[in-house]
């Protein structure tokens, strides 16, 4: 099953409806009904399928279908064929996240076999990759079912270790009109660009309070909410005053901060002391910006029954929590689902050319599975 997830090419910026009507076929000839939720161009969908009984909450097992591109990575085999070697399965989508999708799936039969008392839920989104996207119609789904899930895995990667938490990011695309002007008449001009690096500045020193003096939570390897600015363009010649610049920036925050009142900050900035120095020279300057992605966090009480339940399935007493971002907060949060992240593989080998998971790690899960099966099935 993870050879034929592989082989679909489910890079963000294509289709996933190969990916999805396989799925469908494959859990149709088990007898099993899928709901598709389609984007709005009709070219990807989330799945969600139900087994067993629907009068109860039972367990979602989820996972995105989208990978990251491999574009100008050095692979040593073909991304999208299976590779074994050294105890390892190489291929886009090995780490990240297609192993525990294909496992869950591949478990399938074992769970109708043996007869489910307490229902296992498929849950797969796209366009995770580029900001948590097709998870929102899970979640409208959700919110529209009668009963819901009483809990749920998100299967990404943590060497099979219970994830009870994640920071939420929030992300930005700052506009800035200036005006030109020649560059030796500078003063007459609106820099687009210098204002942008005044505010870049000034994210930066917000960045470096929250690193000196800001919330901690030892569970996260950078304990601290983080900012960040990742893109800058602008200008087009030196002898010109710029009269537009662009720039992203992002917000990388623990529970303990609120994302709202860290955009007040930069935006209070832009409003009270730079775009009145602008607007005095050509009133049409100024800021515009743009929200690109919201993605909860995740914070669960590691007393909470989902916690508990994981660790039996995982064999473990730990837990942990992760600095990547994943479905599980939006879930958590806005289907009020609780959710812990758990899945095979590390994070170390997801995005990267020759991508792998070991088979150490695809041993742990099918374990994982087996004794998730001993939960909710019958005897058989």
């Amino acid at each position: 099953m993870i050879d034929r997830l592989i082989t679909f090419d489910t890079t963000s910026r294509n289709s996933n409806m190969e990916l999805i009507d396989f799925v469908q076929g494959y859990l149709g000839d088990l007898g099993v009904e899928s709901s598709l939720v389609h984007d709005e161009t009709g070219e990807k969908a989330n799945l969600y399928a139900t087994l067993g009984p629907r009068d109860k909450g039972g367990i979602m097992l989820s996972g995105h279908t989208d990978v990251v591109p491999v574009d100008g990575q050095d692979w040593q085999t073909d991304p999208f064929e299976i590779a074994e070697g050294d105890g390892k399965l190489y291929g886009r989508g090995t780490c990240d996240m297609k192993s525990f999708i294909a496992i869950a799936l591949a478990w399938a039969p074992k769970f109708l076999a043996r007869g489910l008392e307490t229902p296992i839920h498929y849950a797969l989104s796209y366009d995770e990759e580029i900001g948590c996207i097709g998870a929102r119609g899970l979640v409208d789904l959700i919110n529209g079912l009668q009963v819901r899930p009483q809990m749920c895995i998100v299967g990404e990667p943590t060497d099979m270790q219970v994830a009870i938490g994640h920071k939420g990011k929030k992300s930005y695309l700052a506009r800035v009109r200036g005006l030109e002007a020649h560059s030796s008449l500078a003063p007459d001009g609106v820099n687009a660009v210098e204002y942008a690096a005044e505010a870049i500045a000034t994210l930066k020193g917000m960045a470096r309070r929250l690193q000196a003096e800001g919330a901690r939570d030892e569970l996260y390897d950078i304990e601290h909410t983080t900012v960040h600015t990742g893109t800058i363009h602008g200008g087009t010649a030196l002898n010109i005053v710029p009269k537009d610049c662009e720039f992203r920036f992002e917000f990388r925050h623990i529970a303990e901060d609120d994302p709202a009142d860290l955009y007040r900050e930069i935006e209070t900035y832009i409003r009270d002391e730079l775009e009145p120095a602008m607007k005095a020279i050509d009133p049409e300057t100024g800021f515009t910006i743009e929200e690109l992605t919201d993605i909860p966090g995740l914070d669960i009480d590691p007393g909470e029954e989902v916690v508990t339940f994981a660790k039996t399935l995982a064999g473990r007493n730990d837990h942990a929590k992760v600095a990547f971002g994943t479905e599980a907060g939006l879930f958590h949060q806005r289907a009020e689902v609780p959710t812990v992240v758990c899945g095979p593989g590390s994070v170390a080998q997801a995005h990267k050319p020759n991508e792998f998971v070991s088979l150490d790690q695809i041993a742990k899960c099918e374990a994982f599975m087996d004794r998730l099966m001993e939960h909710v099935c019958g005897t058989g």
